[in-house]
């Protein structure tokens, strides 16, 4: 397990604001409820419910996140990656997520997760590997939309919210099989 806190290293690297985010679903610092489980995990693989408010008035689009920095890959591991989310867009219901993003705004792109489908997948923490931290992270960007093929990383849109955030909203769950 990784004991790092990937959000705080951007942070120190380029400083930005930070705003809330909250959810019916998820509370900070809590474990992650049995919906948020991957399917493999005894879950149903549903993106929670999310919230966003205080971001930077001059916020022009937003991207949303999952990353359990915890994960024993030595990078991390992505459960989910949206973006261009348009600015009147400060929520998303409880499985939004679904696969190919039929929930999301039509201008949305859902990019892969670590298991190659398109969608929220849901936490599985391998036995023995500690409590994961899940982050959703909300990233209020400076730009209405981002050039990403669909094939994008979910790394390569952290690297080009790196560049274009002016804030980010970040709502930390756990999840442990030990």
């Amino acid at each position: 397990m990784l004991d790092v806190d990937p959000y705080g290293a951007l942070q120190r690297a380029r400083p930005v604001e930070s705003f809330r985010v909250t959810s019916t679903d998820v509370a900070e610092g809590e474990p992650l409820a049995r919906a948020q489980w991957s399917t493999a995990a005894g879950g149903v693989d549903r993106s929670p419910q999310l919230s966003w408010s205080g971001f930077p008035e001059r916020t022009r689009g937003f991207a949303v996140t999952c990353f359990d920095p915890d994960a024993p890959s030595g990078s991390g591991w992505w459960h989910w990656a949206v973006a261009n989310l348009p600015v009147s867009v400060t929520s998303l219901e409880a499985g939004a997520g679904s696969p190919n993003g039929q929930e999301l705004p039509a201008d949305a792109v859902v990019l892969r997760n670590e298991e190659g489908g398109r969608g929220f997948i849901g936490a599985a923490p391998p036995r023995g590997t500690g409590v994961h931290r899940y982050q959703f992270v909300v990233h209020a960007l400076d730009v209405p939309s981002l050039d990403l093929d669909p094939d994008t990383s979910p790394a390569g849109l952290g690297a080009r919210c790196y560049f274009h955030a002016l804030a980010r909203g970040i709502l930390t769950a756990t999840a442990s099989r030990d």
